[in-house]
This record gives structure tokens, C-alpha cells and sequence, in this order.
């Protein structure tokens, strides 16, 4: 899948759709979701122009990763959600759900968050 220019985390990104920073840095730039699934539900996304994890994983400079990875849990710390425990939840392609193509991890927490799938017969 090919980055689209004008996805909502790249305008984002850009300036041209406002956002109140939960972080920001060089490389990083995480915001509240705007349709929580928890209490604390926070997006965090590369500043970078990579559409999945997959493809972050196999381009993004060691810089970008460490900052992303070392962002990803100050965050959580920071949101206070590290001492009962969150979920980092990376959709990639359709079959997950993916609605922006631009990489972002989900941060839920806040309360019991239950299994991760539905247990049901394949």
C-alpha cells in the first residue's frame, strides 16, 4: 500500500487539522483519540510518512524506532495507565481494520480491557 499524502495523520501532521499534542518530539507525535475506546485511549504516530508497522519496521531510521519505542512508554507512564496495565493495540491492512493509512499505536487503558479476540471456533 502506497502513503497517501492526504490521510488524516499526515494533515495532522502538517498543521492543516488542528490537534492538542498529549507528546511531541522530533520524531513523535501522540494525540487523544477522538472516539476513546477506555478511559485512556491515546494515538501515537510516527512523524515519518510509513503506513503500517511493517513497513516502519523495515525503513525507519534506528533514530526513528528508538524514539518511537522510548515515546510509546513515557507516554503510557505519563497517562498513569503502567501501574494496573494498557494495551498497545498496531492495525495493520484490512483484515485488522486499518482506517488511516499512516502508522499510530493505540494506547488503552483505565479499566480491564477483557480478551483481546472473540474465542470463537475458526
Amino acid at each position: 500500500m502506497a502513503y497517501d499524502d492526504n490521510n488524516i495523520f499526515a494533515r495532522i501532521l502538517r498543521g492543516e487539522i488542528p490537534a492538542k499534542p498529549v507528546y511531541e518530539d522530533e520524531y513523535v507525535l501522540a494525540i487523544n483519540d477522538i472516539n476513546p475506546q477506555a478511559p485512556t485511549h491515546i494515538l501515537v504516530m510516527p512523524k515519518g510518512k510509513y503506513v503500517s508497522f511493517d513497513d516502519f519496521s523495515a525503513k525507519a531510521s534506528d533514530a526513528e524506532i528508538t524514539a518511537f519505542m522510548r515515546a510509546t512508554g513515557k507516554i503510557a507512564r505519563d497517562a498513569g495507565v503502567d501501574a494496573t496495565g494498557y494495551r498497545l493495540i498496531f492495525n495493520h491492512g484490512p483484515d485488522s481494520h486499518q482506517e488511516v493509512p499512516h502508522l499510530h499505536v493505540h494506547i488503552l487503558g483505565g479499566r480491564p480491557m477483557g480478551f483481546l479476540i472473540a474465542r470463537t471456533a475458526a
